[in-house]
């Protein structure tokens, strides 16, 4: 993985979620390129949010997901475990507090950084007309536009009645993560003339929802089908032979299981 493909796991997923936070584990992000992880928190992509309230299970090789229970602290560190209601020769399996640290990325934060690559103040976001998160005006060479950020099928930066996918503008360079000015500028100057506050129409924002609701659909019955074939296997399993089909659409297993029992 490269730092830029992290940062396009991360806008993939909440793509995926519809723009709904990310949430991604200390221990996933040990995984992921050191340097990339650093400037995503500098960058405040990532920040850091709540210990989790489930994990996978590492009692046994089943992988279950399963509640987070926490006893209050005393004298000493609060203590926190998971009650395994699949074995009798479990039960009780005790979880590392750092394996509870996890990270958070939200549209708020994806706009913010989007803004203030383009210049612009990141406080002054605000949530538009279908969902469109207002980051300011930009200037192009022919005219000047809003631009807003918009949760879908995928995260896209949108002027007057265009949209390009926020994964196709990003960069890395010595500098850290960045958006492509020269590019939104263009979807500026290519953008409808009016009002600049005009959003896509209805038709486009209902034919990505209904192709994604068509993907976790897919999902849903291979879901199905395996839990028939192999009784027994966890979710993440099931996920995960998902991810390597092709209508995994190139998203994660972690993404996958979210969806495929809906």
């Amino acid at each position: 993985m490269t730092p830029l493909e992290a940062l396009l796991e991360l806008l993939g997923r909440m793509g995926a979620s519809e723009g709904g936070a990310v949430l991604v584990s200390d221990a996933e992000l040990s995984r992921w390129p050191t340097e990339a992880v650093r400037k995503l928190k500098s960058q405040k992509l990532l920040v850091r949010a709540s210990p989790a309230v489930s994990v996978v299970c590492p009692g046994c090789k089943e992988e279950c997901t399963m509640p987070v229970n926490t006893m209050p602290a005393g004298k000493g560190p609060a203590a926190s475990f998971v009650v395994c209601d699949k074995r009798d020769d479990i039960n009780r399996v005790t979880l590392p507090v750092d394996s509870l640290k996890q990270w958070r990325c939200d549209a708020d934060a994806v706009g913010a950084f989007v803004a203030q690559g383009l210049g612009l103040r990141a406080e002054s976001q605000r949530k538009g007309d279908a969902g469109l998160r207002e980051l300011g005006l930009v200037k192009g060479k022919k005219r000047s536009q809003m631009v807003c950020l918009r949760a879908g099928e995928a995260l896209e930066l949108v002027a007057g009645q265009n949209a390009v996918p926020l994964t196709e503008l990003v960069s890395y360079g010595a500098e850290g993560f960045a958006v492509d000015m020269g590019a939104i500028r263009q979807l500026v100057d290519a953008a409808t003339t009016g009002d600049p506050h005009h959003t896509p129409s209805s038709v486009q924002r209902e034919a990505r929802k209904l192709k994604t609701q068509a993907i976790h659909a897919s999902w849903q019955k291979e879901y199905r089908a395996l839990k028939k074939r192999r009784p027994g296997m966890s979710d993440v399993w099931y996920s995960q032979q998902i991810e390597k089909l092709s209508i995994g659409n190139e998203r994660s297993a972690e993404t996958i299981r979210k969806h495929m029992k809906r």
